[in-house]
């Protein structure tokens, strides 16, 4: 029996968990926030990419996705911009003094963290088709009550979105506290988490 207009809320829930599980740019985002500023860095992380999730469920909501689709200059020319921004943090991290990690300069305002991991979510136009074809997947014609399952739908994915990624923040400080006393490999890991950020700008420019 659907639920306010949802069929198969148990898969719809499940599909959503897996895809938070898949290590994409927010992840990474998320966890660097987490190590170079705390938990209160993650949570302010965490609140950006949120409200980027809900910006891309409601543009693809209200059709806008469509005329994305409809107009592919359009869609390419957000496409360029968000890699070039997922370019340009990597590179960032890449080019940071080794002694910046431990200086007062890592730890960043919690709403620089904000507009960066916002910026990182909505610009990110793939995310706006995969809600287009995400969510038509579990809304029952016959029961659905419009933007009200809409809203449902996307408060669920908030919650889900908590949870995980509370796990990813503390399970973050955990291990930044454990590397504390080795600053080298924090040096490395920041490394590679800017060659991730930059390889996803790549390949999201020539998709």
């Amino acid at each position: 029996m659907p639920w306010m207009g949802i069929n198969d809320l148990g898969t719809f829930v499940v599909a959503v968990i897996l895809f938070l599980m898949l290590p994409g740019p927010g992840t990474f985002t998320l966890l660097t926030a987490t190590a170079r500023g705390g938990v209160r860095a993650g949570y302010a992380t965490l609140a950006g990419l949120m409200l980027g999730d809900q910006i891309l469920i409601a543009i693809a909501a209200t059709g806008v996705a469509a005329l994305l689709q409809a107009h592919p200059m359009l869609f390419a020319g957000l496409r360029y911009i968000g890699a070039a921004y997922l370019i340009w943090v990597g590179n960032q991290l890449l080019r940071e003094p080794a002694a910046g990690s431990n200086g007062s300069g890592a730890v960043q305002h919690g709403r620089r963290w904000f507009r960066q991991a916002l910026l990182v979510g909505v610009l990110n136009p793939k995310a706006i088709l995969f809600y287009m074809a995400f969510f038509p997947l579990f809304i029952d014609p016959a029961t659905q009550r419009g933007a009200l399952t809409m809203a449902t739908m996307a408060f669920l994915i908030a919650v889900l979105s908590v949870g995980w990624c509370s796990v990813l923040i503390f399970g973050g400080q955990f291990i930044a506290r454990r590397l504390a006393g080795y600053p080298r490999v924090g040096v490395w890991l920041r490394r590679a988490v800017g060659v991730c950020l930059v390889v996803f700008g790549v390949r999201l420019g020539m998709e």
